[in-house]
């Protein structure tokens, strides 16, 4: 062996910088493992934060109201995040209003995380938010409402007309490059839990499976309420919505709501 061939005192500092470099090794996974599993734990779910909910494409704080009120009702701090302008410019914008937002509200609660309720565009906005702007370290919760994930038609339609269409409304055309890039490798990036929710007679959202994420539990209007004829704008104020605010923004996974008045 080449360690033979060695005196006793070279072989010692062979073995001693062979021994270094082995601990150093071990060392460095021991550190990347700690790292990997303190990000994976994410912000503690038996400790349910604040809840910011966003309106969507030109909406404003008040036009989502009803889902403010149904938190409030069961006792939860629920804060309505106020668009920048219109609320029809650059999503990426609205996404970083949203952080600001997100950290002034734990700031002043003293929450380690918060849950974010996005309808329509309010949905994207909330996925921006989490992938782009820090919100994947303080995110328990996503759940969105109706959102155009993978773009919708109709704002297709508005971005060909004469003219075009606002910044927000060329981005939620399908194959935008902004959702190319937002939906690229994994929609939904852990820690946080995410649930979307659809109605199969959306007419805003079409198709309405652009409102589905893969790897969130993703429900349906009808599939609790069959009869339901919830439209798109209906859905802020839809007893199914809004029962399932509380089966999956609580301690338990989440889960489709059961005992709806339909």
């Amino acid at each position: 062996m080449l360690l033979d061939a060695l005196s006793p005192q070279r072989r010692r500092v062979v073995l001693a910088a062979a021994l270094l470099v082995l601990l150093l090794i071990i060392a460095t996974v021991v550190t990347s493992v700690v790292r990997s599993r303190s990000i994976s734990a994410g912000p503690p779910q038996s400790q349910p934060g604040p809840v910011l909910v966003v309106p969507g494409y030109g909406g404003t704080a008040s036009s989502v109201q009803p889902l403010v009120a149904a938190l409030r009702s069961a006792g939860r701090m629920a804060v309505s995040v106020e668009p920048i302008g219109d609320g029809t410019g650059d999503l990426r914008a609205q996404a970083r209003h949203l952080a600001v937002t997100a950290e002034r509200v734990r700031r002043d609660t003293n929450a380690a995380s918060v849950d974010v309720v996005g309808f329509s565009a309010g949905g994207v906005v909330a996925r921006l938010w989490v992938r782009e702007d820090g919100g994947t370290d303080v995110a328990r919760r996503v759940f969105t409402i109706g959102s155009p994930h993978h773009g919708t038609s109709q704002a297709a339609l508005g971005a060909g007309l004469a003219g075009g269409c606002p910044e927000a409304c060329q981005q939620l055309s399908p194959d935008s490059d902004l959702l190319r890039r937002l939906n690229a490798g994994d929609e939904t990036p852990d820690p946080a839990l995410w649930v979307t929710l659809r109605t199969t007679v959306d007419r805003v959202v079409t198709p309405v499976d652009s409102a589905a994420l893969d790897g969130a539990l993703n429900l349906v209007v009808q599939e609790v309420c069959p009869t339901s004829t919830a439209t798109h704008g209906d859905l802020v104020s839809d007893p199914v919505v809004l029962a399932t605010l509380d089966s999956v923004l609580g301690v338990d996974p989440p889960r489709a709501p059961n005992n709806v008045a339909c």
